[in-house]
């Protein structure tokens, strides 16, 4: 799959512009074992890259001028480095505009480049194809005019892009775990001073299963924004009444409890949901290092609930599919991933079982649904790199 990707775009490349690329690079997706809608609420998540690809086939130009061709949507961008750069209306390419903009701010030696970039992550899967392209366009362009800038602030560029150019106000950890992904490993990260440990994730008699919803509802973008408001309230709220609290990490269950009355029904649900999800990466760390697959299943299962009933960023499709899946012997635990209202689920599922329990699945939610379903199995892969022939 990987290497059709890459003769695939390498190809459409020479073709399009009768020379090989200069470079090659793979900027991965990512999945989230566990800490949904806790990266821009101060907490800890458990994220990893995985192999699912945006390949980039680039060459610098040999002026300013820019050539953008989406391989995926057979559509193409041309513009010049020298004009100002500002949103348009063309969603794919504010991502990259996003990037160049900040680029150019930083007043670094950027020149013109011919680029063709195609995709293996399936778009609105909550896979997060976006921080891939983000991060894999300022990776590459960092590597071929030689910037300088390190890991972490090609993932804060990233992390901008989409605040700025796109408007969602997303935390960090897609983009730090496109970038910072590394072969079977898992990174704890800290949200809010990006420190982050590598833990191993060798699931051994488990895999990891992607079912995919194959919807995307769209009120995503207001749902998620409206959720980022809410907790923002609630953790303003919280700090007037137990002034010893910074952040949620500081916050405990009791404290949301007491408080219930003054945070009113919808942001108590939040603020609630929040401090238990920060508290289940730190124990699904533990269940990992102990190679204690239930608990880690059963703590996903709970992430999911809470997901559903109180932050309720799930959707009819999402919670058909966990529900379905829970009464399953071959299944330790499901829950909704990504930003939500559609998207994937992640289950963590004897290895065998794959098959079987993908055919029964999609049969059930094409009776309930007439929705094709997607499965998807990853692998968890190392994060965004030059691609080298060996």
């Amino acid at each position: 799959m990987k290497k059709k990707l890459i003769r695939d775009t390498k190809t459409h490349f020479e073709q399009l512009f009768q020379k090989e690329p200069e470079y090659i690079f793979l900027s991965p997706g990512r999945i989230n074992i566990i800490g949904e809608h806790v990266d821009y609420n101060d907490g800890f998540v458990l994220p990893a890259a995985i192999n699912k690809y945006i390949c980039f086939a680039i060459s610098p130009s040999k002026n300013s001028e820019c050539a953008i061709i989406a391989k995926d949507l057979s559509e193409v961008a041309k513009f010049d480095l020298n004009d100002t750069i500002k949103p348009v209306e063309t969603m794919w390419l504010n991502y990259i505009l996003g990037v160049l903009s900040q680029l150019k701010d930083k007043k670094l030696p950027l020149k013109g480049f011919n680029l063709v970039f195609s995709s293996s992550i399936p778009m609105g899967s909550g896979l997060s194809s976006s921080a891939a392209l983000e991060c894999g366009m300022a990776y590459a362009l960092n590597k071929m005019y030689h910037l300088d800038l390190t890991k972490e602030e090609i993932a804060l560029i990233g992390q901008k892009s989409e605040h700025t150019f796109v408007g969602v106000n997303c935390g960090i950890m897609d983009q730090f775990a496109s970038v910072f992904g590394k072969k079977d490993k898992v990174i704890q990260l800290d949200c809010n001073t990006l420190e982050h440990k590598y833990y191993r994730a060798d699931f051994k008699n488990y895999s990891l299963l992607l079912l995919d919803s194959n919807v995307k509802h769209t009120h995503l973008t207001s749902g998620y924004n409206d959720r980022r408001n809410e907790v923002e309230l609630g953790l303003s709220i919280i700090k007037k009444q137990f002034p010893e609290v910074k952040t949620f990490r500081d916050c405990t269950e009791d404290m949301v409890v007491q408080l219930k009355e003054h945070l009113g029904e919808t942001v108590y649900k939040r603020c609630h949901f929040v401090v238990n999800e920060i508290q289940r990466v730190h124990d699904a760390v533990t269940a990992l290092q102990d190679s204690n697959f239930k608990q880690l299943g059963k703590l996903m299962s709970l992430t999911h609930k809470g997901l559903s009933e109180e932050y309720e960023v799930s959707c009819e499709e999402i919670d058909f599919l966990i529900h379905t899946v829970q009464f399953e012997k071959s299944v330790l635990g499901a829950r909704m991933m990504g930003g939500g209202f559609g998207g994937c689920s992640i289950n963590l599922v004897e290895k065998g079982s794959e098959k079987e329990l993908i055919e029964r699945v999609s049969r059930l939610y094409k009776n309930k649904f007439n929705i094709e379903l997607k499965a998807y199995k990853v692998k968890i892969s190392k994060g965004t790199s030059e691609y080298k022939k060996s």
